[in-house]
């Protein structure tokens, strides 16, 4: 006769984080962006990043630090050729490269949610269940809020209107500052993104057609539908639409999400702009996200080695639930973001005009 094993309580476990990594994967829009990073058990709680400067260009701000020609007089391209010319038998003086490192501390999150043996043995719903929908959904909610709040230090900022500051935008998406942006993106030698983390629970890559990523919230897609030369994703030619991606304008491609909550009244008087407000005095201001390849890293969360989830049902007596009354389900998970190139990001700082 066999005899039985408690192996029943790992695989519930195993089970649990799989169907939680199930119900996450298909919320995420950031978090299938930038470059995507495994981390390491016992590798320190710090990654850091490295990249070299190329020739010509200097640390001094986002700008200077991708670019080989810097500001001056004079025809800078025939000075960079001449620089490197040769002479006959003579050695030149080398070089040395400049690294540049960026580094971020990775934190722990964690959600967790409590019933009892009531409400586990007599409800009608799987209640279980229920909470793993849940967890999953909470997890990457929290995600792409770490991952928003990253990117929007970003240093590179743009302003809707003649806005200058959060504070004095008065005007909505428009192409003239996408333009500006792409400009800056190009002559930093941004390059389009190409790859976005596949749309399943395991780590990978999928290719995608090239352009600057745009993630914005879904309050903006009827001014976006309104620029000059939109093409809606249902339209294109060729290639196939990412997950949440409406369409396209020149060298950019939307994304957007429910998630990315505007600054409430956080911008210029309403006045005669027409412009969106929740308190009918100053302009809610959209914040919205603009990436090269590279731009930036984040920790996946990806596979099942990536959370550490907690199933407790009730009837686990223990010294603080002597009864077994209590049981609880949830997860903890490591998780961080970092701009690793600012002059290959860009933040746009709009309103959304107000609908009839």
């Amino acid at each position: 006769m066999t005899m039985q094993t408690f192996a029943l309580t790992p695989g519930r476990i195993n089970k649990f984080k799989g169907q939680i990594l199930a119900h996450a994967v298909p919320l995420e829009v950031l978090n299938r962006g930038g470059r995507q990073v495994k981390m390491p058990k016992n590798m320190s709680d710090t990654y850091v990043a490295r990249r070299w400067l190329p020739y010509g260009a200097t640390s001094t701000d986002a700008n200077t630090i991708n670019r080989f020609f810097q500001n001056g007089t004079g025809d800078r391209g025939n000075a960079i050729a001449q620089a490197h010319l040769t002479q006959e038998g003579v050695t030149p003086t080398p070089d040395s490269i400049v690294p540049q490192d960026v580094t971020v501390v990775v934190q722990q999150y964690s959600c967790l949610y409590g019933f009892t043996d009531k409400t586990y043995d007599l409800y009608e719903d799987d209640i279980p269940q229920a909470m793993i929908e849940q967890i999953g959904e909470r997890v990457t909610f929290v995600n792409e809020m770490i991952v928003y709040g990253a990117l929007k230090a970003c240093t590179n900022q743009y302003y809707g209107g003649t806005g200058t500051t959060l504070a004095t935008v008065n005007g909505a998406l428009s192409l003239g500052m996408l333009r500006k942006i792409a400009k800056n993106l190009q002559a930093n030698h941004g390059k389009p993104v190409n790859k976005m983390l596949a749309a399943s629970n395991n780590y990978g890559t999928d290719a995608v057609a090239e352009g600057y990523t745009v993630y914005c919230s879904t309050d903006m897609e009827p001014d976006i539908r309104d620029l000059p030369g939109f093409v809606p994703a249902e339209k294109y030619a060729s290639g196939k639409p990412m997950p949440n991606e409406i369409g396209k304008c020149e060298r950019f491609r939307f994304i957007t999400t429910p998630d990315l909550p505007s600054r409430q009244d956080a911008g210029a008087a309403v006045g005669t702009t027409g412009l969106q407000s929740t308190s009918g005095s100053n302009i809610d201001v959209y914040q919205f996200i603009v990436c090269a390849q590279d731009a930036w890293s984040q920790i996946a969360v990806r596979g099942k080695e990536s959370l550490n989830p907690t199933y407790l049902p009730p009837g686990d007596k223990t010294k603080s639930d002597p009864l077994g009354q209590r049981g609880y389900a949830g997860t903890i998970w490591w998780k961080a973001t970092m701009i690793e190139n600012n002059g290959w990001l860009a933040v746009g700082n709009v309103g959304v005009k107000q609908l009839s």
